[in-house]
């Protein structure tokens, strides 16, 4: 009965007669499809298409409740407000500090985390905490075991674009909504296919080394490690370059630790043999 406290989560809730039209016209998620208990991963991006702000965003009451890392509220908040203009939209920030997310028999009444649902896992997102004690490594075991990467830990704001952290796969790119900020970028590389950076799981043939270490090639990098647990972590790596290793059979290291990379099962995708086959 799995529950963990993440204790540097906060929220930010925004309210409002135009406040769905508000948020749909900004960020990369469908909020017309967005089920009433149904938590999605979503983002704030750069006009060039790269993520500056991750949430996650879910229905509660007449408005939404976006949840992210404590360090990014009020910057979030700020950002957000600076987008108002005249809509009629209100913003407001939580007291409570933290979430619990529980699985497994514990599945508490919160909103069910889409990101875990893609690899048949029901995961609940409950604001505050519920008296579960379990240790936070449990949850980073859950989430490398499937691929789900986190902002700070896997990945920094400002570096990556969502397709290379799986957002066009686990529910937080809307492809048939408007335009929105980054969408250009966005959709042209959903549609041309050339996004060649993507979230895998590492395997070491012995502990792996600290996060930020690169995994290598012949000596030369092809990505980044992040949230590690032992002999297992994830890293972005290009996936043409790491297939092309995995075909030739050439050794894949992280700072002399042999390691195996294999993407996510839930994701659909498959490593290119070539780097001029890789696609989304």
């Amino acid at each position: 009965m799995p529950a963990v406290f993440l204790r540097e989560r906060s929220f930010i809730r925004i309210a409002g007669a135009e406040a769905e039209a508000f948020l749909h016209n900004l960020i990369t998620t469908d909020l017309v499809s967005l089920g009433a208990n149904e938590a999605r991963p979503s983002a704030l991006l750069t006009p060039q298409g790269k993520i500056l702000f991750d949430f996650m965003i879910w229905r509660d009451g007449a408005g939404f409740l976006l949840e992210t890392d404590a360090a990014q509220r009020e910057s979030l908040l700020k950002r957000l407000t600076m987008y108002r203009l005249r809509a009629e939209v209100d913003f407001g920030t939580e007291d409570i500090q933290g979430i619990t997310v529980a699985w497994g028999d514990a599945v508490a009444g919160g909103p069910k985390d889409s990101r875990f649902a893609k690899a048949d896992i029901a995961l609940t997102r409950t604001p505050g905490e519920h008296g579960y004690d379990d240790t936070e490594a449990l949850y980073d075991e859950l989430r490398i075991a499937n691929g789900i990467a986190i902002s700070g830990r896997d990945f920094a704001l400002q570096d990556v674009f969502p397709h290379d952290v799986l957002m066009d796969l686990n529910g937080g790119l809307g492809f048939r909504k408007g335009c929105y900020v980054g969408q250009e970028v966005v959709s042209r590389m959903q549609h041309r296919g050339t996004a060649r950076r993507r979230v895998v799981i590492v395997k070491g043939h012995a502990e792996l080394p600290a996060s930020g270490t690169d995994l290598t090639v012949g000596g030369k990098p092809i990505g980044t490690l992040g949230s590690t647990v032992g002999s297992t972590g994830l890293a972005i790596v290009r996936i043409d370059r790491a297939g092309e290793a995995i075909a030739e059979g050439t050794p894949i290291q992280a700072d002399g630790v042999e390691v195996s990379v294999s993407l996510p099962a839930w994701s659909g995708l498959s490593f290119p043999e070539r780097s001029d086959e890789a696609s989304a």
